[in-house]
């Protein structure tokens, strides 16, 4: 299979707004291969309440508010919807089995993130540091194919999914 890198699109907020320094415009990474990745941002949903931004499981009581954006990687071949939960103060929430309760995927028309919703992902990562914020994210394909229990997840899924939650919660804790 045959890859192309998508054209750098312009940055969907100025550099200077407050949501960029919440949700970068590209955040770097590297595949489980080695090779560098970046994410590039698709875009970012307004504010919303934490039941329709995270799945019943991954947040408890406390959770005041949410934020989501959508990132594709350079060769729109993935997407990640990251989330952060605001909480009131730190909480536990149970393990769930199957594909990990998260946060709710978030689609952008006329980009690689444009079907993808809860259906598509595949997997995902939550991380709950204890403190006053839950950052987690819903990775899948950019093609829009939907999760079949029981298939494989592509490594480059979890990585994606790790390392976009670990630079926002480190963004966050600065």
């Amino acid at each position: 299979m045959v890859s192309t890198l998508l054209p750098a699109p312009e940055p969907p907020v100025p550099d200077h707004h407050p949501v960029t320094r919440v949700f970068p415009f590209a955040v770097p990474g590297v595949s489980p291969s080695g090779a560098r990745v970046t994410y590039v941002l698709a875009g970012v949903a307004p504010e919303a309440t934490c039941p329709a931004a995270f799945q019943p499981s991954a947040v408890g009581p406390g959770c005041r508010t949410a934020l989501r954006a959508t990132y594709a990687d350079s060769t729109g071949t993935y997407v990640a919807t990251v989330g952060i939960a605001v909480l009131d103060g730190p909480q536990l929430t149970p393990f769930s089995a199957g594909r990990p309760a998260t946060v709710r995927p978030v689609a952008f028309p006329g980009g690689p993130a444009e079907r993808f919703g809860d259906r598509q992902y595949v997997t995902g990562v939550v991380l709950r540091p204890g403190g006053r914020y839950v950052v987690a994210a819903a990775a899948g394909y950019a093609d829009g194919r939907a999760y079949q229990p029981g298939d494989a997840v592509e490594p480059r899924l979890g990585a994606a999914a790790d390392q976009l939650v670990t630079a926002l919660h480190r963004a966050l804790t600065r």
